[in-house]
């Protein structure tokens, strides 16, 4: 899917590597390749032109699908900017050599170390914490603490739900205990998660809220702002999330896994300077709450307030490990998974 702000192009149209045309080379421009598809970000976009005259192209597709065909465009790509949900595939970028180092005083002193590559090569833009959601009607309210590695005891035989391990969220979630707790240990959590299982992974994590919701399993594993965007959402999914309350897990302990959505400066970006000034652009005041306000995530930099939503599922503490780790240990986090049984 496109959403061109300056011009419209066909993201299967090949025909050369500048699919964005001459003006994608022009001084007043910059090119990018994204994976987040919210109307927000295109208002950002066009934001940015307002004060900047630099015109914004946006090509948008599955990450998977733009780290390759970034590849195959090789030095003439016009991608100045990639643009994705999840350290995991920032890291699938990073490892194919597609990003370069970016010093910028302003992208350091606001996005917190651990939320940025530690040599630059990309940083975060927003965050989404890994949260516990449970019945409200089957789990007794005074259960409001739990932590991950609660979900494999025996009390939760058969009442645990959760998407499928080849989902980029559960890689990063195991491999932040990979991180954590090593090697070994995560894949025992691993075996306990597939013996408690409610059912056969499957859906996304609105799927496993329904799910919870209609009695299918009491607790499931799920980012908090699916839950949140649900809150917002239609009547039907309302009624679904008045079923169920979140915890934070871990908070005694590591605390609650955190990921995020981020950008990366290409090698071959023909725009890099401008491609400099719009990464430094989306971690200023105003476009953090613009970019949070739709998608209900947290904002990466300190002061700026998350919706109303999200602020009412309270506070919590994260963990401290560094999001580039959690490419860093994936393949090591899928074999664990696999040997689990974890389908």
């Amino acid at each position: 899917m496109l959403k061109p702000l300056a011009l419209v192009i066909a993201l299967c149209v090949l025909a050369t590597p500048l699919g964005f045309g001459a003006a994608s080379s022009a001084p007043g421009s910059v090119n990018i390749y994204s994976a987040r598809h919210y109307d927000s970000d295109e208002e950002l976009f066009e934001r940015f032109t307002e004060e900047t005259g630099i015109r914004v192209n946006v090509i948008e597709g599955k990450s998977d699908e733009l780290l390759v065909r970034i590849r195959q465009e090789g030095e003439l790509s016009p991608a100045d900017v990639f643009i994705t949900v999840d350290a995991g595939r920032l890291y699938r970028g990073e490892e194919m050599g597609l990003f370069s180092k970016v010093e910028s005083e302003t992208l350091n002193d606001r996005v917190p170390e651990t939320l940025r590559h530690p040599d630059g090569r990309w940083f975060g833009l927003t965050k989404r914490a890994r949260v516990i959601a449970v019945s409200r009607e089957r789990v007794d309210d005074s259960v409001t603490m739990l932590d991950y590695a609660d979900l494999i005891e025996s009390e939760w035989e058969d009442r645990v739900l959760i998407r499928s391990s080849s989902n980029i969220y559960n890689q990063s979630l195991i491999a932040s205990m990979i991180e954590t707790e090593g090697e070994s240990a995560t894949e025992e959590w691993c075996r306990g998660i597939v013996a408690n299982l409610a059912r056969t992974p499957q859906g996304g994590d609105r799927d496993q809220i329904r799910a919870i919701a209609a009695g299918e399993g009491d607790v499931a594993v799920v980012n908090h702002y699916y839950f949140a965007q649900m809150l917002a959402g239609s009547q039907a999914d309302q009624e679904a999330a008045s079923k169920v309350r979140i915890i934070f897990p871990d908070q005694d302990e590591r605390g609650t896994h955190v990921n995020i959505s981020g950008a990366a400066v290409l090698n071959n970006a023909p725009n890099r300077e401008n491609a400099i000034r719009l990464l430094e652009f989306l971690v200023d005041d105003y476009a953090q709450e613009t970019l949070i306000r739709d998608t209900q995530e947290y904002p990466v930099v300190e002061g700026v307030e998350p919706s109303s939503i999200v602020q009412s599922l309270g506070e919590f503490t994260s963990d401290s490990v560094n999001a580039a780790t959690l490419g860093a240990n994936n393949a090591a986090a899928v074999r664990g998974m696999d040997r689990a049984g974890w389908r």
